[in-house]
Formats: structure tokens, C-alpha cells, sequence
């Protein structure tokens, strides 16, 4: 499923991706460091999110508390939690 967050404090706008099965798939950055967000997102490709998130979370940038990295580790983790609410939702309506 493709997740697309809205960043904040940082000089990339957004973020996307597609998350199959907790793997991380099709990062795309809108603004930012092209290079360096380029890097992380084939960095990123193929890999857990459960990892990312344990990687990139809570990378600062310059004397920002937030970084473009730390915002999509905190993606990341709100599309892991939609994820598994989905799932939730899909199990109650097979049991019923």
C-alpha cells in the first residue's frame, strides 16, 4: 500500500513509500537534499521498516530536532500502525 506524510520542520515536504509486509518499497522525497534523500530512499529499498525506523529515528539535522530522516522514520512508523489496524479491521469482519 502507498503511504504518502507530510513532513514537518524540514526541507523536504513530504514523503512516500510502499509498504508490502513491513518492507519498504518506492521511496520518494519532495524537496530536501535530492542527493542525500535519493541515497536513503535505495538505501531504504527492500528493507523492514521495523530496521528503518530502529536506524533512523530521532536523526537531527543541523540544530533542527528533526531531520528529513527522522521524519520518515516517524512515517514509517504511523503507516506500521495503520498497517496493523487494517489488519485488525480485515480479521473482525472474516470472524464475524
Amino acid at each position: 500500500m502507498r503511504y504518502t506524510y507530510k513532513t514537518k520542520n524540514t526541507c523536504a515536504s513530504e514523503v512516500s513509500f510502499d509498504l508490502d509486509g513491513g518492507i519498504v518499497h518506492k521511496v520518494e522525497f519532495v524537496g530536501g537534499c535530492n542527493g542525500n534523500l535519493k541515497a536513503i530512499a535505495k538505501l531504504a529499498e527492500g528493507e523492514s521498516a521495523e530496521r528503518l525506523i530502529k536506524i533512523l529515528k530521532g536523526n537531527t539535522c543541523g540544530s533542527r530536532k528533526t531531520s528529513c530522516a527522522d521524519q520518515f522514520a516517524l512515517a514509517l512508523e504511523a503507516a506500521v500502525e495503520e498497517a496493523k489496524e487494517k489488519k485488525t479491521e480485515e480479521s473482525a469482519h472474516i470472524v464475524r
